[in-house]
């Protein structure tokens, strides 16, 4: 028996990585009976004669695990996010940010292509970047070709697993060959230009990149808050989590409850009103969203 991780699945089959050697192997009967689906970037014990034939025996309990796309015991989430072309959004953002909060997974904001921007509005994306900064998220913003500094983007991703978020566009591809030029991704769909042509299987795979694995995955399918309850959305915005505590009431929303840190701190502008406002805007579509039975 020995203990790997799990790098790549496709088609019922498990490629183990267990110290450099790769072990394709199948999924015990017992994992089926049990509903349990082993995922890319699981950490298992395994039993195998030879590389091509082995069987996962059982998997570690998990740090985290997204669903879509499935992928487990993963570090941070780098979100790539353009200034323009298409235009910088912030919902968007903070979108991906609460979701990514919620599976307890860092992220880390890359915002894109300066270069093109001109100079008021790059003005506008520097107060969004100082904005991030303040609330305590790693980021950056760097131009659409040079990358500027290669070795200073590379070690966001040296030692750690990383997912790449980001809508078509924004330069993903653009940012993975500045960290790793031999991918020599062309379309900034990433997981069509690791080689893999349009009509085959969509598979995950952790990939080696900058000295860390990136996830080359068909990417966030889903966007919505399904599995976060109203009283929680607030935990996933750190300078409204922080303030909770204030709140005269337990459970406070942060809506129009009275006596509420929250709104003081979008009043006396300790708290973005632009973030407050995305905020009650997520609040509002979980409250709208239709109980599932």
């Amino acid at each position: 028996m020995a203990e790997g991780r799990i790098m790549k699945a496709i088609s019922g089959f498990y490629y183990v990585k267990s110290d450099d050697t790769i072990f394709q192997c199948r999924g015990r009967g017992v994992f089926r009976k049990q509903k349990i689906t082993p995922l890319v970037g699981d950490f298992v014990e395994f039993d195998a004669d030879n590389p091509e034939e082995g069987y996962v025996l059982s998997i570690e309990s998990r740090r985290n695990m997204l669903v879509r796309p499935p992928v487990a015991n993963v570090d941070q989430a780098v979100i790539v996010s353009s200034a323009v072309m298409p235009d910088f959004n912030p919902l968007l953002l903070d979108r991906f940010l609460v979701l990514i909060e919620s599976k307890d997974i860092k992220p880390v904001i890359f915002m894109t292509k300066k270069d093109l921007l001109a100079a008021q509005n790059l003005e506008k994306i520097t107060e969004y970047q100082t904005l991030y900064k303040e609330i305590g998220y790693l980021t950056e913003l760097v131009s659409s070709k040079g990358l500027e500094d290669p070795e200073h983007l590379k070690s966001y991703f040296t030692n750690h697993v990383s997912v790449i978020a980001g809508q078509s566009g924004v330069g993903k591809s653009s940012l993975l060959n500045a960290v790793n030029p031999t991918l020599e991704l062309k379309t900034d769909d990433i997981s069509e230009s690791l080689g893999r042509g349009k009509h085959t299987t969509r598979h995950v795979e952790l990939v080696e990149v900058g000295g860390g694995l990136v996830a080359d995955t068909p990417g966030f399918s889903a966007l919505d808050f399904s599995d976060i309850a109203a009283d929680e959305l607030g935990d996933y915005f750190p300078e409204i989590a922080e303030r909770k505590a204030d709140c005269k009431f337990r459970g406070c929303l942060h809506n129009k409850e009275p006596k509420c840190a929250v709104k003081q701190a979008v009043e006396d502008k300790q708290i973005a009103s632009s973030r407050y406002d995305h905020y009650l805007r997520f609040l509002n579509e979980i409250h709208s969203r239709k109980p599932r039975y």
